[in-house]
């Protein structure tokens, strides 16, 4: 009778357990995870930065790199307005600088004219009161 009442009460089960590990799991992939990855992709953004390029502070300034050192960006917030920030200030890239050489139309393509515009099926009706 004894042995009985000691295993219903020493005997565990490994649900509890095999729950909170599910958790850390489920925290893991949904908010760890993906924080990781938005990390990266802000580093390399930031890694990435060059003359040229118009970019959006995190306090929403928008600048014109002007010149890039190790962790210092200089911009320029309007003709002849430099500022200097830190690269994790940066919170986007708006736009890169175009290229200097632009394509020209191959030759043996042809060229598509614009196509005509079809007028709207919507008919504008008024009442007169």
């Amino acid at each position: 009778m004894v042995s009985f009442a000691a295993q219903a009460q020493g005997g565990g089960s490994f649900v509890p357990l095999l729950v909170i590990i599910l958790l850390f799991g489920v925290m893991y992939f949904m908010m760890i995870r993906p924080q990781q990855k938005r990390r990266r992709e802000a580093q390399a953004m930031q890694a990435s930065l060059g003359p040229g390029d118009d970019i959006v502070t995190i306090g929403g300034l928008h600048a014109t790199v002007t010149s890039v050192d190790d962790d210092v960006v200089t911009v320029e917030i309007a003709p002849g307005v430099p500022a200097r920030f830190a690269r994790p200030a940066i919170a986007r890239v708006v736009s890169k600088p175009e290229s200097a050489v632009e394509e020209e139309p191959v030759a043996d393509e042809p060229v598509v004219a614009d196509e005509p515009v079809a007028e709207s099926p919507v008919v504008e009706t008024r009442k007169n009161d």
